[in-house]
């Protein structure tokens, strides 16, 4: 019998040199993830990426992962680097079953894609060993947070089954605003200690509603798409799930590393 995961995740994963710059320290906290986060051995992990943006929600079909190198510009040594976890197929067959049950009219499915960097560059990091089938299940940016959160219940039942769900994103994520400053711009500390005022004292309600209810959400979030997968892990934790920051480190003055954890244990 599965292990029951009782915990979801949104982790927020930053620049793709995480994988390799040791002066991350979100690269420390996520290698420290099975040692102090959560030990659990997961049966398989549901990642939602916000580098995967389609129209209707999707699912990667695929019995082994290509590791996929979705940027530009960036050092050699990570165009080298490779994530060949096992794919999950039967976890995103399963995905789609629990998605049209619940009123998700169309669920597509690619027997193609591997891994986008939203995915692997923090999984290499969690669980080096490539060892635990992952699937992938896209967001769709045109929608807005109550969609993404009820994409999220309708997955709940995965935790039963010994899946972890995952969201990948960024809880700040305005790459034109980034700099070489000291210090943190006041616009992203303020969304930054909004969204962890409102998750940890459970406004959820708030948080699906953050582009009207949040300072600055246009600029902390130009395109909404690193914001949702926080969305999906929020709604298949449930509506009295209570939430951790486990995480909370910046880069280059707006980029806010803040990583959540929502436990659903009753």
């Amino acid at each position: 019998m599965a292990l029951s995961m009782k915990d979801t995740f949104y982790i927020s994963h930053g620049a793709p040199t995480l994988a390799i710059d040791e002066s991350i320290p979100a690269k420390h906290f996520l290698q420290s993830w099975k040692d102090k986060v959560f030990p659990p051995k997961p049966k398989a992990i549901l990642v939602i990426s916000g580098h995967w943006d389609t129209s209707f929600p999707a699912v990667n079909i695929v019995h082994r992962n290509d590791t996929i190198y979705d940027f530009y510009g960036f050092p050699d040594a990570m165009y080298k680097l490779k994530y060949p976890a096992p794919g999950a197929p039967e976890l995103a067959l399963r995905v789609k079953e629990l998605l049209m049950g619940s009123g998700f009219k169309r669920v597509d499915e690619d027997r193609e894609r591997g891994l986008d960097h939203g995915a692997w560059v923090p999984l290499m990091l969690m669980y080096p060993e490539a060892d635990i089938p992952v699937c992938q299940l896209s967001v769709q940016s045109k929608r807005d947070g109550n969609y993404h959160y009820n994409l999220g219940k309708a997955l709940a039942p995965l935790k039963d089954e010994g899946v972890l769900i995952m969201g990948s994103g960024s809880t700040t994520h305005n790459l034109r605003a980034l700099r070489m400053v000291d210090g943190i711009v006041p616009w992203a500390l303020e969304f930054d200690t909004w969204l962890k005022d409102a998750l940890l004292q459970g406004r959820y309600e708030d948080v699906n509603c953050y582009q009207e209810k949040a300072p600055h959400a246009k600029m902390a979030h130009p395109w909404p798409d690193h914001f949702y997968p926080l969305h999906v892990a929020m709604g298949a934790a449930g509506e009295n799930a209570k939430a951790k920051l486990i995480h909370h480190s910046w880069q280059l003055g707006a980029l806010s590393y803040a990583s959540y954890q929502f436990n659903s244990a009753s």
